[in-house]
């Protein structure tokens, strides 16, 4: 009798699934298997937002590369306009030499007007710098580069070829200094000399004889590149 009965319950364990969770709750296994449940279903959400996670990366990555593509390129544009800009310049620049060569805009004229432009950084904005004249002995000495208020006095030459012509210049423009000063009786705000192209071998002495007499040596390259800047 009591095998008969064990057999019985086995076949209805393992055919009746009523009878099976019935005595599953009886013995406190389907509180637990219920969690099993519950659990493998938090689970399967976990492994879905897992794999959303990875689809989202997957589209950052994507979108980062498209960033990077899209930067690559415009890096490119950018050079590419830099090397254009930097033509444009060297056109623009050729081109207003050539105007002013056109134009007559002689090394005097530039020269004059960057110690117009070094006056108004000195706290002069009306200084106006040209050519002018000064009475010496009844001679009309002519000034290449001459500005009244303040006074300015200076000679201007494109070239000096030796010490001779250096000479020649520093006391041609001493002595319209000397005549300037009698005239307004007082001594120049600056007196210059500004030599446009000169051997290396003679600018050094240039330098050492023009702070000898209090001379500003302005040299046709620092004019160039302050026109440049």
């Amino acid at each position: 009798m009591a095998v008969d009965l064990k057999r019985e319950l086995l076949r209805l364990l393992d055919e009746d699934e009523e009878f099976r969770y019935a005595v599953a709750g009886r013995i406190g296994i389907l509180e637990i298997l219920k969690r099993l449940d519950r659990l493998e279903e938090g689970q399967n959400r976990l492994w879905e937002e897992v794999r959303s996670l990875r689809e989202g990366q997957n589209k950052l990555w994507e979108e980062v590369r498209d960033l990077r593509y899209a930067f690559n390129r415009l890096e490119g544009r950018v050079d590419r306009l830099e090397g254009r800009v930097d033509r444009l310049e060297k056109r623009v620049s050729k081109g207003f030499a050539e105007l002013g060569s056109a134009l007559g805009v002689t090394y005097e004229m530039h020269a004059n007007a960057y110690i117009q432009v070094l006056l108004e950084e000195l706290g002069y904005p009306d200084a106006r710098v040209g050519g002018g004249y000064v009475l010496k002995d009844g001679e009309v000495l002519e000034i290449d580069m001459f500005c009244e208020d303040p006074l300015v006095v200076g000679e201007v030459t494109s070239r000096l070829r030796d010490e001779e012509e250096m000479n020649r210049e520093i006391a041609k423009l001493l002595e319209r200094v000397e005549a300037v000063s009698s005239k307004y009786g007082k001594k120049p705000f600056m007196v210059v000399l500004s030599v446009g192209v000169a051997p290396e071998t003679l600018v050094e002495k240039l330098r050492t004889e023009t702070e000898k007499h209090d001379i500003r040596l302005i040299l046709g390259r620092e004019i160039e590149e302050a026109l440049s800047a």
